[in-house]
């Protein structure tokens, strides 16, 4: 029978480390056993993945500054299966976000003119970066699925006439649906299927120093409603329709959007920068047939020191997890020294990439954000079914899935202060014991049985 696999993280120094069961001997005897119960009979959601944004800034660096060698490199890392953490999802912003180098949409205008007929749509700014390296990650990983989300509408579309604040203009729905679908045909003659797309990326946020756009719950729903899903059925276009797209805070904005476009919606899109996972259950429940996605969670300099960085991304990817999402995706693939780079004006940025690209030296760093993320997709493939998990004791935070090839996987995080000794039961076989530091983190692979 061939191996367990685990990988461990106990600190910067230990980072996603390949452990043998020797290697994680348990405690005297002593010392009490924290059980994890693992039920396979009990099922939730399929996975679709894990991943990151190549936004204008991300694959501007990986494309343009890294040198061929390295770009081989960390793209075999991020993506492939087998010699990197096989990464599966690309979540990547329709236009300019506040990680782009310029400010710009897909049909910009002079100010004081329309294109109704978007005669002067074009995609042709995602070609010089986005579009090779989003091929390069489908080459390396054919399971992976990308997702789009615009931070705004192109500015004569708006109140503001700009691509900063401002609410999409209500003559300009069925133009803005006909963006959206010219946008999915574009990359479909680049071989490159949208899976699921938002209308906007966090509807409730007008920032005033970089792209954005108000779209309260009840323009989203006559949206999707009466004009996106309409634009797609007619070109058939089966790209899903994913809501909201914001904080965990507000559930009562995609209870809305369900409420009144339930139909056309395929499920709900969250971020993690307020409240708490618990929403996604909460709205899943009320209804049961609508898809939960995790679409954006950076990490950066607020969170300082490394332990309590790397711990709320493994906590909190274990939180979102067991709350059902299909997709845990991170923000940006790549930021610089200084964090950029972003848009002008945007003033100073302590967002992290998943790798850090030097503008001055050209160095290439891995930051925690791939090992944390490495902790869950090295392991829990594309069309994994999650699986009961439950701990004897609240400090082990933990979430299971069966693998398609009948492997199962589990991630363990200690939570807690101290280190202890850990059986994992898959109902009342015992599968293996084991002993855990605290706040370290350990990924699991049992292999089909």
């Amino acid at each position: 029978m061939s191996q367990i696999r685990m990988y461990q993280s106990t600190g910067e120094h230990e980072i996603f480390v390949p452990v043998s069961e020797k290697q994680l001997k348990p405690l005297h005897a002593d010392q009490e056993t924290i059980v994890v119960h693992l039920d396979d009979q009990q099922t939730f959601q399929e996975m679709d993945g894990f991943g990151a944004s190549f936004t204008d800034s991300a694959a501007y660096l990986i494309h343009q500054i890294l040198n061929e060698e390295q770009r081989a490199e960390v793209m075999t890392r991020l993506f492939h299966p087998h010699d990197g953490i096989g990464l599966s999802v690309v979540r990547n912003p329709m236009g300019a976000s506040d990680y782009a180098r310029t400010v710009y949409s897909y049909d910009d205008l002079p100010e004081g003119e329309t294109d109704m007929e978007l005669a002067r749509f074009s995609i042709a700014h995602d070609k010089e970066d986005v579009i090779p390296l989003t091929q390069k990650a489908l080459e390396l990983n054919p399971d992976l699925k990308l997702f789009a989300s615009p931070w705004s509408a192109p500015g004569w579309m708006k109140t503001s006439g700009s691509m900063i604040t401002g609410q999409l203009k209500r003559e300009y729905y069925s133009a803005y649906a006909e963006y959206f679908a010219k946008y999915i045909l574009a990359y479909a003659e680049h071989g490159l299927q949208v899976y699921a797309v938002t209308p906007q990326n966090e509807a409730l946020y007008e920032p005033g120093h970089y792209p954005g756009m108000l779209m309260p719950a009840e323009a989203q729903a006559d949206f999707i409603k009466n004009h996106l899903k309409p634009a797609f059925v007619r070109q058939g276009i089966q790209t899903k329709i994913l809501c909201y797209d914001h904080n965990w805070d507000e559930p009562a904005y995609p209870l809305t959007v369900l409420e009144q476009a339930g139909e056309e919606v395929d499920g709900v899109a969250w971020h993690w920068y307020g409240g708490e996972a618990s929403a996604q259950t909460k709205v899943y429940e009320a209804y049961a047939g609508k898809e939960v996605h995790f679409t954006e969670g950076s990490g950066g300099e607020w969170i300082p020191p490394f332990e309590q960085a790397f711990s709320n991304v493994m906590r909190t990817g274990i939180q979102i997890l067991q709350n059902y999402s299909k997709s845990l995706v991170l923000w940006n693939m790549a930021l610089d020294e200084n964090n950029g780079p972003t848009v002008p004006g945007f003033g100073r940025s302590t967002c992290r990439g998943i790798v850090q690209v030097n503008q001055q030296t050209g160095e290439l760093t891995y930051t925690l954000d791939y090992y944390a993320l490495a902790h869950f997709s090295a392991i829990i493939r594309p069309k994994a079914v999650r699986i009961e998990s439950t701990s004897s004791h609240a400090s082990i935070q933990n979430v299971a899935f069966n693998n398609r090839d009948g492997s199962i996987a589990v991630v363990l995080f200690n939570d807690g202060e101290e280190s202890g000794n850990i059986q994992v039961k898959l109902r009342d076989e015992e599968l293996l014991s084991i002993k855990m530091e605290s706040k370290s983190a350990l990924s699991i692979l049992i292999p089909s049985r």
